[in-house]
């Protein structure tokens, strides 16, 4: 039985890209035969930029809401706050003490951070916990003795690095105290692109919500950037942004009808009117179930509460085994 561990880091509403990017392809994993998957929601790693505590208790219920309405099973998925496991914390201690400042030095996030400031302390407005972020990531990953961890390559070098850390901790101790991880890259992985043909990101304020009211995502579809071609000219599917992201969400028959649409000539409106329709068809019903989510809190928080309690139950006899073998036992 693989085990599967993958975190959801509450820094934003989730967009339609994603659905597609993350959200659907963690489900299908999860229910892959001989596999236990672990999905977890990051809310500590959310707090090196989350500095609000609404905001961030928000942004943690949104994303355990959006999952679920999308399909995620509690009952078969280990589904957990990160926050309701506190071994992570005091494994993440261990993992301290045989990592070198070198290593971390190395890291891409810190080092993105360091590129990407103008001040003249380039370490200005960096936390130690950007810093440190990758040790907590491998704590997340090695208590619960994960065989695979899909990420994009951008993020493999976290898994290798969790990988570096229980190598070292097993070589120092002569025995197999943590478990070696591997890195599952999707090499398919979507790039989704934005309202602008950027890939759609937060960061690039591009997006297009995911379960906004219809209205909402409606107007948000008809700022996709398009050409002045005249509504009666044919246009070229294939070089349309509208048409692009259509494909990601509609059924063949639905692509090859506004494929002909579009060589007949249509309006670049009601081609984003096709789009909307074909994204309110995906997400209509999520919908309605995470707004039910969302108005009921005491449900939602009970179902974090007991993945939580099953996500304790695993992590304490991970901890104590590393305990026992670095003395610190009780």
């Amino acid at each position: 039985m693989k085990r599967i561990l993958t975190g959801i880091k509450p820094t934003g509403s989730p967009h339609i890209g994603n659905y597609l990017g993350a959200i659907r392809p963690a489900i299908e994993l999860a229910n892959l035969p001989d596999t236990t998957a672990m999905y977890f929601i990051a809310d500590y790693h959310a707090l090196t930029t989350v500095h609000d505590g609404k905001t961030l208790d928000h942004l943690t219920r949104e994303v355990a809401a959006t999952w679920i309405a999308f399909g995620l099973d509690p009952a078969k998925t280990l589904f957990y706050r990160q926050s309701d496991v506190p071994e992570t914390f005091e494994l993440a201690w261990v993992l301290t003490c045989f990592t070198s400042k070198g290593w971390m030095n190395k890291m891409h996030a810190y080092k993105a951070h360091l590129d990407s400031s103008k001040e003249e302390d380039k370490d200005a407005g960096i936390n130690i916990g950007i810093y440190t972020y990758p040790i907590l990531m491998a704590a997340d990953i090695l208590l619960f003795d994960a065989d695979l961890v899909p990420v994009g390559k951008d993020q493999l070098q976290h898994v290798e690095i969790a990988r570096d850390m229980a190598q070292r901790l097993n070589h120092t101790y002569k025995q197999e105290l943590l478990r070696l991880p591997a890195a599952k890259i999707d090499e398919q992985t979507m790039i989704i692109p934005g309202l602008d043909g950027r890939k759609m990101s937060k960061s690039y304020d591009n997006t297009i919500p995911l379960l906004a009211p219809a209205k909402q995502l409606r107007k948000a579809v008809m700022k996709i950037v398009t050409d002045s071609t005249p509504p009666e000219a044919p246009k070229d599917p294939d070089k349309s942004l509208i048409m692009d992201l259509y494909k990601l969400y509609a059924k063949p028959e639905q692509v090859a009808e506004l494929r002909t649409r579009y060589q007949s000539g249509i309006g670049w409106g009601d081609a984003k009117g096709a789009l909307a329709d074909v994204l309110e068809s995906v997400v209509a019903e999520p919908r309605r179930r995470y707004d039910e989510l969302m108005a009921n809190r005491e449900e939602l928080d009970a179902l974090l509460r007991e993945g939580g309690t099953r996500a304790r139950d695993y992590a304490t006899r991970v901890l104590r085994r590393v305990r026992d073998g670095i003395g610190i036992s009780r």
